[in-house]
């Protein structure tokens, strides 16, 4: 999902001294932070988050509405209620897993729709905001935990804040060149090609360490929710199966789908305890009662 934003001239200028404070290190800058803490598998980074919480999120919520209002109109919004209770069953499992990272998240208004199309597509928008497409529950024939494997992984986007991350690098960079052209001199020409560049040796490889960070972190949600982490090497199966072929490496945005299950080997024995301890404290929950991997009822839209 893309979002867009326009970015005044005084706000780029504003925002000049921090990037040139860049050259003494990502770490001096004052927008370098984590917006998580407590992961077990590592994945508390530090970020630049110069663009704030409150702006990217008004922002998703806008463009939620819209892509929901669309789907509405075209009579292909939460047309499925088995497969709509089913989805929030399982976001009501692994979104109380999110206040181990960060408090916040349990004022976020949380919602959960299907949208009827056959892409394979799911997401998680910043705040809350979770989707699925009816095609990748039904094509790929999902489990609970392969499901599960998905939601967590966007949540983990959503907690990690790489849509406000990805929107302050690219308010740096933007600030970063028009300084440099402005002291410099440099030709239009130059700077599109500074542009491309750093499109293809600095931001598309951050986005591939954010894919990797939200599958780490993806497991960590959906090990503590009681799904078993073992459905993410089933999943990136159906999924290499259902695909026509990947982009070429160097340009996408995703890890390629052997890589990525290499990943997932490795990591899924640092959260397996996490499974076991929630299978456990399932099983001493008396019957009829919410264990305590679930929310209350009502808990999201």
């Amino acid at each position: 999902m893309q979002y867009s934003k326009n970015i005044s001239v005084n706000g780029l200028n504003r925002l000049a001294a921090m990037i040139l404070a860049s050259s003494l290190g990502a770490s001096s800058l004052t927008g370098c932070s984590s917006s998580t803490s407590g992961s077990v598998t590592d994945s508390d980074r530090k970020q630049l988050l110069i663009v704030s919480s409150e702006q990217v999120n008004q922002l998703s919520a806008k463009s939620y509405q819209d892509m929901l209002a669309q789907a509405n109109a075209h009579h292909a919004l939460d047309t499925d209620p088995a497969m709509l209770a089913r989805l929030k069953g399982i976001a009501n499992r692994i979104i109380p897993q999110t206040l181990m990272y960060r408090k916040d998240t349990a004022g976020w208004p949380w919602e959960v729709h299907i949208l009827k199309t056959d892409e394979l597509n799911a997401a998680a928008m910043p705040g809350g905001k979770i989707f699925f497409n009816t095609g990748i529950v039904e094509r790929l024939k999902l489990t609970d935990d392969e499901i599960a494997t998905i939601m967590g992984h966007e949540i983990a986007h959503a907690v990690r804040e790489h849509t406000r991350e990805r929107m302050s690098q690219e308010v740096a960079k933007q600030a970063g060149i028009g300084v440099i052209s402005n002291t410099v001199g440099l030709s239009d020409t130059t700077v599109k090609a500074i542009n491309m560049a750093s499109h293809l040796g600095l931001d598309l490889p951050h986005d591939r360490k954010q894919e990797s960070e939200a599958d780490t972190l993806g497991l960590e949600l959906m090990a503590r929710g009681g799904y078993n982490p073992q459905a993410a090497l089933t999943l990136w199966n159906k999924m290499q199966q259902a695909s026509q072929g990947e982009p070429f490496k160097f340009l996408s945005n995703h890890p390629a789908t052997a890589d990525r299950i290499t990943h997932i080997q490795a990591i899924i024995p640092e959260v397996m305890p996490l499974y076991v301890q929630a299978k456990q404290a399932e099983e001493r929950q008396p019957t009829g009662q919410p264990n305590s991997t679930q929310a209350l009822p009502g808990s999201i839209r």
